[in-house]
């Protein structure tokens, strides 16, 4: 069986061995990043492979997976004269968050531990359920009150254990985190964990090949943990180091007007969070995170692309999520977030590309609240 790369985290430099278990730094409690640079495979050479994700296997730190299920490999189509969106709700569960969680679960099968954790407000706890099943792992997953019922019904249709914590996604993170330092717990965390975020970059790396090997000049990408964005950096990164593109494109981060910490610190010329940032209802729950752990690589990220934030309130929300689907696409309104940032924002003649992230099945149609 290949090695596995290493761990290490990126503040203090501390090396964590992915076979450990281990979930975060052991000295500063962060997040951990991959000790992991490769080199991409030419367009050319990606003619004929395997329809999935999993195409791009140069480029993932896992390779030959055993519990795919045909994830990635979304349409691109356009909404608009220089925009496009890319339809990531069609994945497996219905959301990107496939993309990450599948790499986890096959991470998690590598391991063997004695049952998987992981803490979600729908999305990313539907994905790492669906995957884990797949891998026939025991699964809990932690989320807040207030939580979609249909999301609700996805986690536990997969078999997985619901754990409702009262209070916010901050108090549901906190809770997983406890679970997660128990004995032989791998915790699925899509904040935490770097291999989460070498599947998200996948999104980039499609994006690529449907252009014919180029990419836009601007990536429009919604933020609350910043796991799109920073596995979107990654990807950027790697393609322009192995000279399959010229130029990086900006990174466009998009938040709700209601919970916008990283916006606040963009916007005060900051490098980590400023103050704090209250719980606040919103249509976008799910980038409505008040502390995202990865705040300072977020905001790096942004800046070293010559990007910048933009934020959207809940009637452009709820207009974009309506617009979406009189256009024949019904997303869940946290993916209706980067349309509303750009529908009525002249781009031109910057080309832009937008996820839409989530089915709209999943949480049904912005209403007032």
């Amino acid at each position: 069986m290949t090695p596995l790369p290493d761990c290490f985290c990126p503040v203090d430099g501390t090396r964590v061995p992915t076979d450990s278990l281990a979930w975060c730094c052991p000295v500063c409690r962060g997040p951990l990043d991959l000790d992991f640079a490769p080199t991409p495979a030419t367009l050319k050479s990606l003619t004929g492979r395997v329809n999935s994700l999993w195409r791009y296997t140069e480029c993932l730190p896992l390779p030959a997976p055993s519990v795919s299920l045909g994830e990635g490999r979304t349409p691109l189509i356009p909404l608009r004269e220089g925009v496009s969106a890319k339809l990531d709700f069609l994945m497996p569960t219905l959301s990107f968050k496939d993309r990450g969680a599948v790499m986890l679960a096959e991470l998690a099968l590598r391991l063997r531990p004695r049952r998987v954790v992981a803490d979600s407000s729908g999305n990313a706890g539907t994905a790492v359920a669906a995957y884990c099943a797949r891998a026939r792992l025991s699964c809990t997953v932690y989320v807040p009150e207030g939580t979609s019922a249909k999301k609700l019904e996805q986690i536990a249709a997969h078999g997985a254990r619901l754990e409702v914590v009262p209070g916010d996604r901050e108090a549901t993170a906190r809770a997983a985190r406890e679970a997660a330092d128990e004995e032989g717990t791998f915790y699925a965390s899509h904040v935490f964990n770097p291999y989460f975020l070498h599947g998200t970059k996948t999104y980039v790396h499609e994006v690529w090949e449907e252009l014919g090997g180029r990419l836009p000049e601007v990536l429009v990408v919604p933020v609350g943990n910043g796991t799109l964005l920073l596995g979107a950096a990654l990807a950027v990164a790697e393609l322009h180091a192995a000279g399959l593109i010229d130029r990086r494109p900006a990174l466009y981060a998009v938040q709700s007007a209601a919970v916008a910490p990283l916006a606040r610190a963009w916007h005060d010329g900051a490098d980590d969070l400023v103050g704090v940032t209250p719980a606040a209802p919103t249509f976008a729950e799910g980038i409505a995170i008040p502390h995202p752990p990865r705040a300072r690589q977020i905001l790096r990220a942004v800046r070293e692309s010559g990007g910048t934030f933009l934020t959207v309130t809940e009637d452009q929300i709820r207009h974009a999520q309506t617009d979406l689907a009189s256009q024949g696409l019904y997303v869940e309104s946290t993916g209706a977030a980067c349309w509303a940032a750009t529908r009525e924002t002249p781009l031109t003649p910057r080309t832009a590309v937008i996820p839409l992230c989530g089915a709209g099945l999943k949480s049904g149609p912005a209403t007032p609240h």
